[in-house]
């Protein structure tokens, strides 16, 4: 630590109790060990702009912002009651009012803005990562990394080309102990793994049958399809049901699925599949939901492993006790990791050997904020990443390998075939109807490039 840096400490605890506030003549604000918290992380502080608010973005405002080595400095939405709600969110936690800033691409100008935090729609992720990058600012971005394959690629090869930070938020990573319970799976305490399964389940409702209205005035509809090919604006997309629109989401498989899709490729040490199969169909309701709310993937891997995931959007019966979670199979047991930071391990006779518990309450269907301290391990990688050079928990290469898997699963079912996969990597073998997916069409002038 440096003599300023030291200076600093000293002086602030002087401050906290009382010793030093005279010599400012009042002007020193009220401390609280929470703002104490941030003076002594002033010096490596990592400045931040927020991309999309509204829900998923306002929690990762909210988590950033107190953290004592983050500053919140602008937010950037096409929402303008996003924003304002954001920003005052950010301001009663820190006492600072971050910038507003509607248009992203204005934001990434300040010079003193060190990294975006993207939690837009899934067809702004690549893009908004790459402008990012671009202009030489670190990424945190929400999952999935990218709304199509060669999206993801791009995002692999940019990070490469402008050596920035790029961390997905595929959160629990950084779980300590969903990691252990991976380490449990890696280390042969249930001998080897060869299956694992995944699975979300939710009841959602239907979204039914959207209206051509004219925008919201609060809503900058331009800006909000940016990459994506125009379509009407109608009053049952916005927000959040556009990720069962293949325009601009890409379904529960990575909506959810990628966080679960992640822990099985992690478990059973696999980067990409040799065959990828998916059944399901939009079954429950007859509305305007595109993407299937009933899919099961199966995926097999050149080391003699397979894993599934199973999504039921509108059917919330659990499995193994649990909205969400994994279950690894191997040769002299079972490793389930439960929806929460916790696992249990299970002999071959199905008895109970290991139980690792959390005491965090977590709801895994809560979109906007399921599990805020735990979430706070992820970013302090991200901040060791970019201070220090740490390895990420999820960098992009991992990132791009986890949505890919999914990405695959969709394709599968959209194409109607099985796919055949090269396990180097991750490309479609022999499959024109299916390499039709690879990619997607951009309104023009909005096509990202490295």
């Amino acid at each position: 630590m440096t003599l300023q840096a030291n200076s600093r400490r000293d002086f602030v605890k002087k401050a906290l109790t009382g010793t030093a506030a005279l010599s400012l003549g009042g002007m020193l604000p009220a401390f609280s060990p929470k703002s104490y918290a941030r003076i002594l992380g002033a010096n490596e502080r990592v400045m931040l702009g927020l991309m999309g608010v509204n829900s998923r973005g306002l929690a990762l405002a909210s988590n950033f912002a107190v953290q004592p080595n983050f500053e919140v400095i602008s937010i950037s939405d096409v929402d303008t009651r996003a924003a304002d709600k954001c920003i005052q969110t950010v301001a009663d936690l820190t006492k600072r009012a971050p910038n507003a800033i509607p248009d992203f691409r204005k934001a990434l100008e300040n010079k003193d803005m060190d990294a975006l935090v993207i939690a837009a729609p899934d067809h702004w992720h690549a893009p908004a990562a790459i402008l990012a990058s671009k202009a030489g600012k670190h990424v945190y971005l929400e999952k999935p990394c990218s709304h199509n394959p060669n999206e993801g690629e791009m995002l692999v090869a940019v990070a490469k080309k402008y050596k920035n930070v790029i961390q997905m938020g595929n959160q629990r990573r950084s779980w300590p102990n969903v990691a252990a319970g991976i380490a449990e799976v890696q280390g042969g305490t249930i001998g080897r793994p060869y299956f694992a399964k995944g699975w979300y389940t939710n009841n959602r409702p239907s979204i039914g049958i959207g209206k051509q209205v004219p925008v919201p005035e609060w809503l900058n509809y331009d800006l909000w399809q940016g990459p994506a090919p125009r379509k009407p604006y109608q009053d049952n997309l916005i927000h959040y049901n556009w990720h069962w629109f293949w325009n601009w989401g890409t379904g529960e498989a990575l909506n959810n699925g990628t966080h679960m899709v992640d822990l099985m490729r992690w478990g059973l040490g696999v980067d990409y599949p040799t065959q990828v199969t998916s059944s399901g169909g939009r079954y429950r309701y007859q509305d305007d939901w595109q993407t299937p709310d009933t899919q099961v993937i199966s995926l097999e891997f050149p080391n003699n492993t397979a894993m599934t995931w199973e999504g039921r959007s509108c059917n919330g019966r659990r499995i193994e006790g649990n909205s969400v979670g994994v279950m690894f199979y191997g040769e002299e047991g079972s490793l389930l990791i439960e929806s929460g930071n916790s696992y249990k391990i299970y002999d071959l006779e199905n008895k109970l050997v290991k139980e690792v518990e959390n005491d965090l309450q977590i709801d895994p269907r809560n979109k906007m904020n399921p599990s805020q301290a735990l979430d706070a391990f992820h970013f302090q990688n991200f901040h060791d990443g970019i201070t220090k050079g740490v390895a990420l928990k999820s960098d992009i290469v991992a990132g791009h390998q986890s949505t890919l898997l999914c990405q695959l699963g969709n394709i599968a079912q959209r194409s109607g075939s099985t796919l055949e996969v090269d396990p180097s990597n991750g490309h479609i073998k022999n499959n024109k109807e299916a390499m039709k997916l690879w990619k997607r069409d951009y309104e023009k002038g909005w096509a990202p490039t490295v």
